[in-house]
């Protein structure tokens, strides 16, 4: 057979297998795929038009119009999605991409109703082998293989979910590790041990040498950890072993739900996922609890804590954050990510009078570089980066990247996994942006990658600011069309279990303190992301928010949500007088803000740690506390990991929008009753934020009343 003979025998089985006459693919044109070089014209309305749109107001009136904007109710189809976006930055750009008619986030929603599958939405829809894909109804209430709803709905569950989103943050972990190995053995590469006390304190509770030289403490450490992430699944976790809380690993224990090696856990769990291999819907749901714990000792805890050794460790101050923070006459670098280990390498050097000269050299007035998403919230929060010249600020949730680069001044786009969306090579062809991989796991059509190298980082991050050196040459010799919206908001960030424990003067019995005489009732984290949904977009975390820290809970954000707490100005600590009277009180005693910022998604981490301490204090497990953990507007694998996290610690967990496991009765009975009867926690779903609010009261006060605080 010829390759065209090949091509169409390709072609004619696949409209033979889906019955119609020609295959969807066929229908598709080259402007509907994201590679650039397809694309003739990328806004075929017209082109980019900064003036015929309507600006946002001062921050101030935009701040007023928020909080009337959650109280109408309005966040529904009609309108959309200019009734739901709440973050005035994007509110400009988005008129501005959407009237030239390019691709971008809040249309595709739009453009996905109402084809969105209702068998994938409950979880019965199964494409594991060649006899699907299957979908489960009453006419056919098996798949062809025999398996039953059940079944499909929690095997979909920990495949499509669980098992994604533990090895994301364990490879995240494992990266951290290689970066501090080689910060101790190679200081050429840029690296620095910026807390040597942190690696001291944690290398010592792993049962490690403290007292050897930092720079060898360093790579031994980061060997350990690298060794448990890579242990067998039979071999019981050292890192859980050393970190997680004692009761907790007795019940876990006694529930076969301690884990092994993190990779692993995913290889076995995937491994009971393949077709005809298990069928039992329960031993899914128990093995996706035991992914997360794996999940946060050797993902999230973890690469929080070398992080933090690399890079400094959280400390309270005020910062700021949106598009305003952009400069025309600057070359501006945008740090994308989770990972930001190579971005902060390159603010040290983006510091030195060396490279603002260069950048002067270019035209330029400087160069800064400035944070995206949650890399954004780190940058922002751990103490080795924030203070730096070369540091710009925060610019927003992952929503905004298309809208970010329709600015036209983002000369670089430098990324890590993950949160960069695949539609970016036609934004940077249209605005001028140069797009840079800084690690193979993420690829780009038409976009450059750099290898992942910890030991020439120094040498990588160079490279970099090169780049964003000479695009800023091309925009300026182009002289292109640019507007940056002038929006900025003042936020408090740095919170975390040091952090707080310092302004508390060394101990969390003042917090104690607090929350036993009823000034703060309990604690909610409202964390994870943002998504494009109607009614969502940010104003469902505005408005829970708000609710919460009227009924004097405290709340800590992490993730995406963090940009949404920032630019509603509920960080700021003047948000202090929207409290209830005895959060308020506190706030204004401390000088705090009611929401406070732990960061990033990832963050996470250091809330459990928190959660730990308080415990540990009370003498009592984690699941006694007043505590309920809050995913407002998920999105992603891995939020539905950090999701069974929670549930490991026995915390109640609120997602919305709804999971995909509506579709089997016994699914949902085991996440929302069975599992807490077993002494971890519950998942609650729910998707009014009033009822919702008064699911997190109700929580809180069952549990002061267990504790006996009422």
């Amino acid at each position: 057979m010829t390759d065209n003979d090949i091509k169409n025998s390709f072609e004619g089985s696949a409209k033979r297998m889906s019955g119609e006459n020609q295959t969807i693919k066929a229908t598709l044109t080259p402007e509907d795929y994201n590679d650039p070089a397809l694309h003739k014209d990328i806004n075929p309305k017209g082109p980019i038009d900064y003036n015929a749109i309507e600006k946002s107001p001062a921050m101030e009136d935009v701040h007023k119009w928020q909080r009337e904007h959650i109280k109408t109710d309005d966040q529904s189809k009609d309108g959309y999605p200019m009734n739901v976006i709440i973050d005035p930055a994007m509110r400009e750009m988005y008129q501005v991409v959407h009237n030239a008619g390019m691709t971008n986030v809040f249309d595709r929603f739009s453009q996905q109703q109402p084809t969105q599958c209702k068998f994938c939405i409950e979880g019965l829809s199964c494409q594991l082998c060649a006899n699907g894909p299957c979908r489960i109804s009453p006419k056919s209430p098996r798949g062809t293989c025999g398996v039953d709803a059940h079944t499909m709905v929690a095997r979909n569950f920990m495949y499509r979910h669980v098992t994604i989103g533990t090895s994301a943050n364990i490879f995240h972990c494992h990266q951290a590790a290689r970066t501090l190995k080689a910060a101790g053995e190679h200081p050429e590469s840029g690296l620095k041990i910026r807390d040597g006390e942190k690696l001291k304190k944690y290398a010592e509770m792993a049962g490690l040498d403290s007292g050897m030289p930092v720079d060898k403490l360093a790579g031994a450490f980061a060997d350990w950890v690298i060794a448990d992430i890579h242990a067998p699944f039979h071999a019981p976790s050292k890192c859980v072993e050393a970190f997680a809380p004692q009761m907790r690993k007795d019940l876990w224990r006694k529930l076969d739900l301690f884990p092994g090696g993190g990779y692993s856990e995913v290889a076995y769990a995937q491994t009971q996922c393949m077709t005809n291999f298990n069928a039992d819907p329960v031993e899914f749901l128990l093995r996706s609890v035991r992914l997360g714990v794996a999940n946060e000792y050797q993902g999230l805890f973890l690469l929080n804590i070398i992080q933090e050794i690399l890079i400094g460790t959280q400390t309270i101050c005020m910062k700021k954050q949106n598009m305003g923070l952009l400069k025309d006459n600057m070359v501006n670098v945008i740090a994308n990510g989770h990972m930001p280990l190579l971005s902060h390498v390159a603010i040290d050097l983006a510091s030195t009078d060396e490279w603002q000269q260069k950048a002067k050299d270019a035209g330029a007035a400087g160069i800064q570089i400035l944070g995206h998403v949650c890399e954004g919230q780190q940058l922002m929060n751990y103490s080795g980066s924030h203070d730096q010249m070369g540091y710009g600020g925060q610019e927003g949730e992952w929503l905004s990247e298309e809208y970010l680069l329709s600015t036209g001044v983002i000369d670089l786009f430098m990324f890590d996994y993950n949160c960069t969306i695949p539609t970016l090579p036609l934004y940077a062809k249209k605005f001028g942006t140069k797009l840079l991989s800084t690690h193979p796991v993420i690829k780009l059509q038409g976009t450059e990658t750099l290898d992942f190298i910890p030991e020439k980082m120094s040498e990588q991050a160079g490279k970099a600011l090169d780049k964003a050196l000479e695009a800023f040459k091309i925009r300026k010799a182009e002289n292109r069309a640019t507007y940056i919206p002038p929006h900025v908001s003042e936020c408090m960030v740095g919170f975390s279990t040091e952090s707080i424990k310092d302004a508390l003067g060394g101990s969390f019995k003042p917090l104690i303190d607090q929350i036993a005489n009823g000034n703060i009732r309990g604690i909610a984290t409202i964390v994870g992301c943002t998504t494009a949904r109607f009614g969502q977009g940010g104003s469902n975390i505005f408005k829970i928010t708000k609710g919460l820290i009227e009924n004097n809970i405290l709340v800590l954000s992490g993730g995406c949500t963090s940009s949404v707490m920032e630019y509603t100005g509920l960080t700021n600590p003047k948000a202090a007088d929207e409290a209830g009277e005895g959060l308020k009180a506190v706030c204004k005693q401390l000088g705090i803000p009611p929401v406070l910022n732990f960061g990033a998604c990832v963050d996470i981490g250091k809330m459990t740690l928190t959660a730990k301490e308080l415990a540990d204090a009370l003498g009592v497990d984690t699941n006694k506390l007043p505590l309920v953990i809050g995913a407002p507007e998920y999105l992603e694998q891995k939020a539905v990991a950090d999701a069974c996290t929670a549930v490991a610690l026995g915390w109640l967990v609120h997602i919305a929008p709804v999971p995909s496991i509506t579709g089997s009765d016994l699914v949902v009975k085991t996440l929302t009753e069975t599992t807490e009867t077993l002494g971890l926690g519950k998942v609650v779903v729910e998707l009014d934020a009033v009822k919702t609010i008064q699911i997190y009261v109700d929580h809180i006060e069952k549990k002061r009343k267990e504790l006996g605080l009422n």
